[in-house]
């Protein structure tokens, strides 16, 4: 799809549409990687980002920030865009490792409501911020600061991990990473996470008992058609030679 040539380069949407509260509460309760596989392994931001600090599991309606690296003008604009529930998700226009989130930005989001922030770049204030328990997942921990100089954009659609964010999208992280469900796929989503958590928790009943994986995933036969043998101890040591 092609970007129309009439939009503004820099601009701040208001009010953009965003996911049902009640849909993207539940996906939070799911969790990341529930929701990644029931949603056909999609959505994933990467590994690049991290949470920096362990313990927090979240979800809620994206506001975008798209700056310029080591420039955080635009989230200062972003913050009067955010409402209760939401997560702030910022990246830059190119690769940037610098401090550009700290503890006074996480003051001024905690007023308003915002559950956290995802950043394709650097945060600092690492302590404060896991004192103030405001979850934070980042590409970078760095004391570099930062200007407040170049214009960007609020709330259009930004890419993190090959993956776009789009306003009012739903992203979920927890300590395996951050995931974003598209806002009108959300209500499938929970479906989906629900029926996916439910074949777990009866998997999990089943190993408990001491059924196998291999057993229960009908394993057995691809094992054999792939070609793997068993072997004794005896025999193995026999043909390798350690006899």
């Amino acid at each position: 799809m092609s970007i129309p040539t009439n939009l503004p380069r820099n601009v701040v949407v208001t009010d953009p549409p965003r996911a049902d509260a009640e849909q993207v509460d539940a996906l939070a309760e799911y969790g990341v990687a529930t929701v990644h596989e029931a949603m056909g392994r999609t959505g994933y931001l990467g590994p690049g980002l991290r949470p920096v600090h362990l313990g927090s599991r979240i979800a809620g309606t994206a506001v975008t920030v798209l700056s310029w690296p080591g420039d955080n003008l635009m989230i200062h604009v972003a913050v009067e865009q955010c409402r209760p529930g939401d997560v702030l998700v910022v990246t830059t226009t190119s690769p940037s490792t610098d401090g550009m989130f700290g503890d006074l930005f996480a003051t001024a989001l905690q007023h308003r409501g915002v559950r956290g922030l995802v950043i394709n770049a650097g945060v600092r204030d690492v302590a404060d911020l896991h004192a103030m328990g405001f979850p934070v997942w980042s590409a970078a921990v760095s004391a570099q600061g930062t200007v407040k100089a170049t214009p960007g954009s609020v709330n259009v659609p930004v890419t993190i991990g090959g993956q776009t964010v789009r306003p009012g999208d739903v992203v979920v992280a927890d300590d395996d990473g951050v995931l974003v469900v598209p806002r009108l796929d959300a209500a499938a989503a929970v479906v989906a996470a629900r029926a996916r958590t439910d074949k777990e928790d009866a998997t999990r009943a089943a190993f408990r008992e001491g059924q196998l994986g291999l057993d229960r995933y009908g394993l057995r036969e691809q094992v054999k058609a792939l070609g793997i043998e068993y072997l004794s101890a005896d025999e193995y040591a026999r043909l390798s030679g350690d006899s």
